[in-house]
């Protein structure tokens, strides 16, 4: 465990603290979607009658419910749940090339609705935030005053400033200097943080998926806009200098390839990409599940060469990962999830046939835990974060 999630794990029983308690109750809560009162007690280093009363407040100001004792593998009388309550929720929101996903977000991971609204064209910053705006006001309106929503969180898929939301660079969408959390607020009247989908996705993996306990893993994701990544090294994100880090899908794994938006030819997302596949498949459109099954299902030659041609590309970039970061885990999401669970022996045998993996023990490879949920989860992450911090916000 870092020090950092340490500060957030161990509790103090001094009163003038009750704030930073009270959140170390709450993130446990969230982030296991459900703990013995017992394990809280044992978890946060306070007493009993402390935790009592940590408890007791969250469960007045909605953020938690307690429920039934769980009797299994426990010895003595069982300990009553900690669960997250219902009524706190976070906004998730992810602009692609071709559609706009709006997600409501649970503590605990949980997502309560999505909405997909597609777009006839790639839409400017101004139109996604419009567009954005109005289906959070057709949520709100279903949602409230059941519910409260405490923010709004983007996933970007570019290069974006954390501290203030810009995105410096999302080449697919066109998008360039756009203030667009700003942008989204003023449309909302809602908070906004904004960051890069690929480390939302790996935190969302890291807090409730594949990577749960995992210190050193890579995400990478392929979407409509191309191929992201994620790495999480010592339990912590690596943003790099200026938050840019992980941007492995400019590896660049073949000579003389396809020219690339970056400036570059033969990077990983132009020579690993979804619309050859559905072509092949003679699919408009698919998502990483309905284009798994269709993978699964083709018996067609070409289908599977372009499968073997991608995976031999992906597996390069895997290795080169590999051997720079030494990580436990490597988790895929999107299409390329898909493509892997297509022919998972053949991406294994390109990356074992690494020059130094062999020599270290290859990370597990797995498909991600979160599926189509995941970006929303990690999107909602950043919505959350002000009342995880800070829970008489609630």
């Amino acid at each position: 465990m870092t020090p950092a999630e340490a500060a957030k794990t161990l509790g103090n029983s001094n009163d003038r603290v009750r704030v930073h308690n009270l959140s170390v109750v709450l993130r446990l809560v969230h982030r296991t979607g459900g703990v013995p009162r017992s394990s809280l007690t044992r978890q946060t280093g306070l007493n009993r009658s402390t935790v009592a009363a940590l408890v007791g407040e969250l469960v007045e100001r909605q953020l938690v419910v307690e429920g039934e004792p769980d009797a299994r593998n426990q010895v003595g009388r069982p300990s009553p749940m900690t669960l997250p309550g219902d009524r706190p929720v976070g906004i998730a929101v992810n602009p692609e090339i071709d559609a706009i996903t709006v997600g409501v977000v649970g503590l605990g991971g949980r997502v309560l609705r999505r909405v997909r609204r597609a777009t006839a064209v790639i839409p400017t910053a101004e139109q996604a935030a419009e567009i954005t705006a109005d289906i959070v006001a057709e949520l709100r309106a279903e949602l409230e005053p059941a519910h409260r929503v405490f923010g709004i969180g983007v996933a970007v898929p570019g290069l974006v400033r954390v501290a203030d939301g810009l995105v410096r660079l999302a080449p697919h969408l066109g998008w360039e200097n756009q203030p667009f959390a700003a942008m989204l607020a003023r449309a909302t009247g809602l908070p906004v943080r904004a960051a890069n989908d690929a480390n939302l996705g790996t935190l969302a993996e890291s807090t409730f998926g594949a990577g749960r306990g995992v210190s050193d893993f890579i995400y990478l994701n392929g979407g409509a806009s191309g191929i992201g990544g994620g790495i999480l090294a010592g339990g912590e994100l690596l943003f790099g200098a200026d938050g840019y880090a992980g941007e492995l899908g400019h590896t660049i794994v073949t000579r003389n390839g396809i020219r690339c938006h970056c400036g570059g030819a033969g990077c990983l997302e132009t020579e690993v990409r979804r619309e050859p596949l559905l072509e092949l498949l003679g699919l408009d459109d698919a998502d990483a599940d309905e284009l798994e099954a269709a993978l699964l299902a083709s018996d067609d030659r070409a289908v599977l060469a372009e499968v073997h041609r991608q995976l031999d590309h992906l597996g390069f970039a895997l290795g080169n990962a590999i051997n720079a970061l030494n990580p436990r885990l490597i988790v895929l999401g999107g299409f390329l999830g898909s493509i892997s669970a297509a022919e998972p022996d053949h991406l294994d045998r390109v990356v074992a046939a690494g020059p130094l993996s062999a020599a270290r023990g290859q990370p597990s490879i797995v498909p991600t835990e979160l599926g189509a949920s995941l970006l929303m989860i990690g999107a909602a992450e950043l919505a959350l974060e002000a009342v995880l911090e800070d829970p008489t916000l609630g």
